[in-house]
């Protein structure tokens, strides 16, 4: 398990699993009732939302993370639904928006399904939502992939 941004909630939390537990089903139902009318989340148990311009990027049909797929139509609308918009194009204009609009190109790890539905500041407390991808050295942005690829 990678390190948790807090580490001695972190480390209180691993030694406490029963309490971690608990707080996962305590905090799950307001999780939802709070990010799912707001923000459409699908409680994947590790939220990005701060960095993807507050729109949850699981809402896309092929639940991509880190940017829109080559389907993405000149008009911005979606590949696999026509009629809606590609999240990633609202992702991009709304993080515009907030003081750091940077955090869009950060690489996230694919989802770990087995924290699906699950409470993700629980999560993020515990460092579990923190999975590592086995590159040997990972790029932090998409940035640092395209300025090295692209040339």
């Amino acid at each position: 398990m990678a390190d948790s941004p807090f580490p001695a909630l972190s480390e209180f939390l691993r030694r406490r699993p029963r309490l971690a537990h608990r707080l996962d089903i305590l905090l799950r139902p307001v999780e939802r009732i709070i990010k799912t009318p707001i923000f459409g989340c699908k409680m994947c148990g590790q939220c990005v939302l701060h960095s993807t311009g507050m729109v949850c990027p699981m809402t896309c049909p092929k639940n991509i993370r880190n940017g829109p797929c080559g389907g993405v139509r000149s008009d911005g609308q979606c590949e696999v639904y026509p009629e809606k918009a590609c999240i990633w194009v609202n992702a991009y204009n709304r993080s515009q928006r907030l003081p750091w609009p940077e955090e869009l190109h950060d690489l996230r790890p694919p989802v770990d399904w087995s924290i699906q539905g699950s409470a993700s500041w629980v999560n993020l407390f515990t460092g579990r939502d923190q999975i590592k991808s086995g590159c040997q050295s990972e790029p932090g942005s998409a940035l640092e992939v395209v300025n090295v690829h692209g040339k």
